[in-house]
């Protein structure tokens, strides 16, 4: 049975918590640097358990997760999987959802557009690297025009409101990986570099960027970036 029963903390709360998240997940930045950088963003602390390819393929651990997959989130009695869900918790807690429910809805209308190139990406990374890296680069403007246009438009910056939000932190971390991967992606759009590096300089993220321990982490599970 999905339960929540013992969680305490209102949503909408920016709190200091009793106890750390915990995070079991590869080491690798993959799809949980959006949520490490929300978490440090807001002087939050995170456990995290690491799991090795070997490990994994044991299976024992793969059979307990509930689709089959990692990451894993806790917070408290709460477990969650699946990363956007986790970046939905988080924001609810930590006020990066907006400031209303319209707010909010396009806070998640942006996220799904954040997910849609994911998916895109990862595609690429594991199935079409060889053979897709130079269509796929030559294609991207197409996928950042909207963003760009978005935010050109924004008083403050971010994708909706006043405030950053959950997607900002995930268009942001998907946002570094394309600069890996096709070097010029963000050189004819001015807002999407300028967004980037606003974000980039907000001193606990710059504080995790520079840090050796993420720094380390492979953006992939397959060595390619």
């Amino acid at each position: 049975m999905l339960n929540c029963s013992r969680m305490q903390k209102k949503t909408g709360q920016s709190s200091k918590q009793m106890a750390p998240y915990t995070l079991t997940y590869f080491p690798v930045k993959g799809r949980c640097g959006a949520l490490k950088m929300m978490l440090a963003d807001n002087e939050q602390q995170l456990k995290e358990n690491m799991v090795s390819i070997e490990e994994w393929m044991k299976g024992d651990m793969k059979g307990s997760c509930l689709f089959g997959q990692l990451p894993k989130f806790e917070d408290g009695d709460l477990v969650l999987y699946q990363s956007n869900a986790m970046l939905r918790h988080l924001g609810r807690k930590h006020g990066a959802y907006g400031k209303n429910d319209c707010e909010a809805s396009l806070i998640d209308m942006m996220n799904d557009a954040v997910e849609d190139l994911r998916l895109k990406y990862i595609k690429l990374i594991y199935q079409e690297y060889e053979t897709g890296k130079e269509a796929y680069c030559k294609d991207l403007p197409n996928h950042l025009k909207p963003f760009e246009s978005v935010l050109s438009k924004s008083k403050s910056g971010f994708l909706v409101g006043d405030q950053i939000s959950f997607a900002d932190y995930n268009l942001f971390d998907l946002l570094l990986n394309h600069k890996v991967l096709c070097s010029a992606s963000l050189d004819s759009f001015p807002t999407l570099k300028s967004y980037v590096d606003k974000i980039a300089a907000r001193p606990k993220i710059k504080a995790l960027l520079e840090c050796e321990n993420f720094k380390k982490l492979p953006i992939n599970g397959n060595g390619k970036q």
